[in-house]
């Protein structure tokens, strides 16, 4: 980061703002107002790229000269598209469902450089295995968890884990929602080396 540039991370996820505090920069948080509907006939990666760009241009209004993370999520089961539960009805619901099934997050992030309008993006996809569960795992876990505000309703970062029988993916960070091992290679593409920032 140049001087007077800052870092922005274009989400309301506190999951987002926890691993990005990972990295131990310094960096600010802004609500992008998105609209977050899927166009007619886009494909998960498409929506969850094109989000990613547009939480990123909304904070770039705002912050002119600012490295803006943008980052969005969109869980697949099968064909279909699974949100944040809400409550636990929807989430035993969700569960149930995914249960013995395998499920695609395809979580997007966009480093965009509001000051050059550099902007790189990238769709880190992770494949979930989740284990037969039974109604009675299933309530003790969302009694333990309340994992309302997750997609999937499953927090691998905590208990959630348990309930998955193997994952596939290229970042382990990129199921929580910010994939860490490519935001570092963005932002090295920017001039910012997490390990020897700030520069002595």
């Amino acid at each position: 980061m140049t001087t007077g540039s800052k870092l922005v991370l274009a989400s309301t996820s506190r999951y987002r703002r926890e691993l990005l505090s990972r990295l131990r920069l310094p960096f600010e948080v802004l609500a992008p107002n998105v609209d977050e509907t899927p166009l007619p006939g886009e494909t998960p990666s498409a929506t969850a790229l094109r989000l990613s760009v547009l939480k990123a241009q909304a904070a770039a209004e705002t912050h002119r000269d600012a490295l803006i993370i943008g980052s969005d999520q969109v869980l697949m089961l099968g064909a279909e598209q699974l949100g944040k539960p809400g409550d636990y009805e929807r989430a035993f619901a969700q569960l149930k469902k995914m249960q013995n099934r395998a499920m695609v997050f395809h979580t997007a992030l966009t480093l965009l450089n509001s000051r050059t309008g550099s902007r790189q993006t990238r769709d880190v996809p992770t494949v979930v295995h989740v284990r037969p569960l039974t109604d009675a795992q299933i309530d003790a876990y969302l009694k333990k968890e309340e994992p309302y505000d997750c997609a999937g309703s499953a927090k691998s970062e905590a208990l959630g884990i348990a309930l998955m029988e193997r994952m596939e993916s290229a970042d382990p960070t990129a199921l929580i929602g910010l994939p860490l091992m490519a935001l570092t290679e963005m932002l090295a593409h920017e001039g910012v080396d997490v390990l020897t920032w700030p520069a002595t």
